[in-house]
């Protein structure tokens, strides 16, 4: 579960009385200056001359101007120091000495001679958010930045402050961690009363609220509950907010091979992770053995999130798992994920249904001994109709021999696409008739879905307008004679 090294490690320093110094007079400078002193440090600002916002601060007493050049020995004592001059000679002589002396040091706009840098700040009162790249682009860590203000309600601010004085009488009255921290999720969650009414600006009425919810805790075990989470296609920004919202708060993961690292990252980093993904052909977990498993944490009182790619109710067996928790009498929820079949079909820019050409879609399961004869094969041949196999990568020639006698023609459009929306997506385009001999040719692997119908045809080329791309990918569109 763990991320990639980062260059810095993020940290939130308490510089109250702090010395620490500003090498530069001039406006940049004194946004520098303006950072610390809202963090309540005691600024030195050493210049020869003042721009006309640092010289009104030292005017006003809140700053320590010093009018001469930087000297080594003004380090003595200092915590942090920013260089922020625009000579880049000056710049690197302090950062060379703040490092000689153990000092954090900042140089502006010049990431590899610093040991800290500036992250972009959103704050909501005592809520604060800090942004960076390490460096590498400020201007995107702004733009991120820009983002969160639009997304982020500004009652956080007055519930994170309304949090901190309930803070203490809440660890008494909850004495268990894992108590308090189910309090206060469901105290802080964006959908509680507490954050609407603050949201209102009704500030007494979110705290009787917070009061009301202390005042009703009962001294019993916490009561499990699971949620059957679709994961999606593989993509982690098709993940739903709500999905996100759900692993954040999971005690418990039990996810399949096909949910990406990169979903999994997501969930709350102290979560226990258990694989109970099945692989076609090989010995994997039981459905009744996860069914057991999903009861069994469920009644120690933890929320366990099963974690599945999809829809868990689409060939997901998800249906089987809400059955088993009805019958044990465990609480439940379903939070639903894109499809494979909707999100491979958009990321090759293959409409589903399309006007002419596909009045009717199907999703068809391959999977299992009794698939092939299980299926109403006269329906699915029917033209203006578009079939999405699942897992049938190891049965093309029964689907289109299956088609095929049943009167489908043998040059309809078929796509094949392999790991959808995700960097790794290939697309190939080919026919019924040369389907199973495309699968064997390109060695196509699981996971893939495979589209039949006439709207395949209209499958985009790479980079192409009309299909919508995975990130950071460039997914191949082989047309197959």
């Amino acid at each position: 579960m763990n991320d990639a090294t980062f260059a810095h490690y993020p940290l939130f320093a308490d510089l109250r009385g702090e010395r620490c110094l500003v090498v530069g007079g001039g406006t940049v400078a004194a946004r520098k200056a303006e950072a610390l002193l809202a963090a309540g440090a005691a600024v030195t600002v050493v210049a020869p001359a003042l721009g006309p916002a640092l010289a009104a601060r030292a005017t006003a007493r809140e700053i320590v101007h010093r009018p001469t050049g930087f000297a080594p020995s003004q380090l003595e004592g200092v915590l942090l120091v920013v260089a922020a001059t625009d000579d880049a000679a000056t710049n690197h002589a302090v950062a060379r000495s703040a490092r000689a002396r153990a000092k954090l040091v900042n140089v502006v706009d010049d990431p590899d001679v610093s040991t800290c840098i500036n992250p972009a700040l959103v704050r909501r009162g005592p809520l604060t958010i800090a942004i960076g790249t390490g460096g590498a682009s400020p201007v995107l860590a702004r733009l991120v930045r820009a983002r969160l203000e639009a997304l982020l309600p500004q009652a956080l601010g007055r519930l994170a402050t309304l949090a901190a004085r309930f803070r203490a009488r809440v660890k008494c009255r909850f004495e268990a961690l894992d108590a308090r921290r189910r309090f206060w999720e469901k105290q802080l969650d964006d959908q509680s009363p507490v954050l609407r009414a603050l949201e209102a600006g009704d500030e007494a009425a979110a705290e009787r609220l917070l009061e009301a919810a202390l005042a009703a805790r009962r001294d019993t075990a916490p009561r499990g509950f699971v949620s059957l989470v679709g994961a999606g296609p593989g993509d982690p920004e098709l993940l739903t907010l709500r999905a996100l919202r759900t692993l954040q708060r999971a005690d418990v993961v039990l996810y399949d091979r096909l949910v990406p690292a990169a979903i999994l990252a997501l969930a709350r980093r102290d979560a226990d992770f258990e694989d109970v993904g099945k692989v076609q052909g090989l010995k994997g977990s039981e459905q009744t053995a996860i069914n057991a498993r999903l009861v069994e944490l469920a009644r120690r009182g933890r929320h366990v999130v099963r974690l599945k790619g999809g829809d868990p109710f689409v060939f997901g067996r998800g249906g089987e798992e809400l059955l088993a928790l009805r019958a044990a009498g465990i609480d439940y929820e379903v939070v639903p994920g894109i499809t494979a079949a909707v999100a491979c079909a958009a990321a090759a820019g293959i409409p589903l249904t399309h006007r002419g050409l596909a009045q009717q879609v199907t999703f068809v399961t391959a999977h299992g001994e009794d698939a092939h004869a299980d299926l109403d094969w006269p329906a699915l041949a029917r033209g203006r109709h578009t079939l999405a196999f699942y897992m049938g990568v190891g049965r093309v020639a029964q689907i289109r021999d299956g088609l095929l006698a049943h009167g489908r023609d043998p040059g309809t459009p078929a796509a094949i696409v392999e790991r959808g929306t995700t960097p790794q997506q290939r697309v190939w385009l080919t026919t019924l008739e040369a389907l199973p001999a495309t699968v064997a040719a390109r060695a196509v692997q699981a996971p893939a879905m495979i589209l039949v119908g006439e709207v395949a045809a209209l499958a985009a080329e790479p980079g192409g307008s009309g299909a919508v791309q995975p990130e950071a990918a460039t997914p191949a569109l082989e047309r197959v004679a």
